[in-house]
């Protein structure tokens, strides 16, 4: 079971969104992860079929997916970002329908479904009474609807509190084993939790990619924390990467990200990177563009 992207190129009216892609995804969590704009919605697009590549090829087994159709659409399961969801049918109504759409005669998999993404006791009940998490779960049973190898979740926990996060993300990380998962996402720390391999991707182009622990090699030495008066802080946020800002009564402590190793901060504590401090690496941006909770 394979998915391989080989040289795939997707262009908007000379606008390349996608730019000489080759990737090859085997069994296993993808974490997909870049800034608005970076390509990721159009790579999903182009995963799912719903747009052809402007030039490149897309193989599932080493088969061309137009030439698959249908057959290779019907080992896909979606999971949308928007929760558009019909208010007054219940959340079994909704799966049958979706069942319908996909072609498929399970009737008795809904339950089972329901079940595994805790939603039994409000499957006969309307979608509009459903809180937020209740919805991304509805959404994560009907894409896994007749069991599909090629699992595609675009911002599966957006909009949800950190218990209902946490629930999902177990959810994905107990139940998808014999599946390509990739899963797009903004929250990086769901991708630190699950992912087994990362892609990374700016303007188009895929910039880096790994295991969570291989990428994070690339900052050692590179972020430290430093505590200083709050009334110094704007000083340092005009000319550091700051990853994080931890309010510590009239002080705060900063997390570093410094370009050049051999840079010295006086007073600085080297410390261990993790995924966010890598975005910001790879990324730019602010402590205020990453950390709107920040506690100042």
């Amino acid at each position: 079971m394979e998915l391989q992207f080989d040289q795939v190129t997707k262009t908007f009216h000379n606008q390349i969104a996608v730019n000489q892609m080759t990737i090859q995804l085997k069994e296993g969590i993808y974490g997909l992860l870049g800034p608005n704009g970076a390509g990721k919605s159009t790579l999903m697009k182009l995963m799912v079929g719903n747009y052809l590549p402007t030039s490149g090829t897309i193989l599932w087994d080493g088969e061309d997916i137009r030439q698959l159709g249908t057959s290779y659409r019907a080992k896909i399961g979606y999971m949308p970002q928007q929760q558009d969801l019909y208010p007054y049918f219940t959340g079994r109504r909704f799966l049958m329908y979706i069942a319908a759409l996909k072609g498929l005669q399970i009737t008795s998999e809904i339950d089972t479904i329901a079940e595994r993404v805790n939603l039994s006791h409000v499957l006969d009940k309307r979608i509009g009474t459903y809180s937020g998490g209740m919805k991304q779960r509805l959404l994560l049973a009907q894409a896994l609807l007749g069991d599909p190898k090629l699992l595609i979740l675009d911002e599966p926990t957006a909009g949800l509190d950190p218990k209902e996060r946490i629930r999902v993300r177990n959810f994905i990380s107990r139940n998808t084993v014999g599946k390509i998962v990739i899963i797009a996402t903004h929250v990086v720390q769901d991708i630190e939790y699950i992912a087994d391999w990362i892609l990374l991707m700016k303007e188009g182009h895929l910039i880096a990619e790994g295991t969570m622990d291989h990428l994070l090699m690339d900052l050692a030495g590179h972020v430290v924390e430093l505590e200083v008066p709050m009334d110094e802080v704007d000083s340092y946020l005009d000319h550091c990467l700051i990853s994080n800002i931890t309010r510590t009564g009239d002080h705060a402590r900063l997390r570093i990200l410094i370009r050049d190793p051999e840079e010295r901060i006086p007073h600085a504590v080297p410390v261990t990177a993790d995924m966010e401090d890598y975005y910001l690496y790879l990324y730019g941006g602010s402590a205020y563009a990453l950390h709107t909770d920040a506690a100042l």
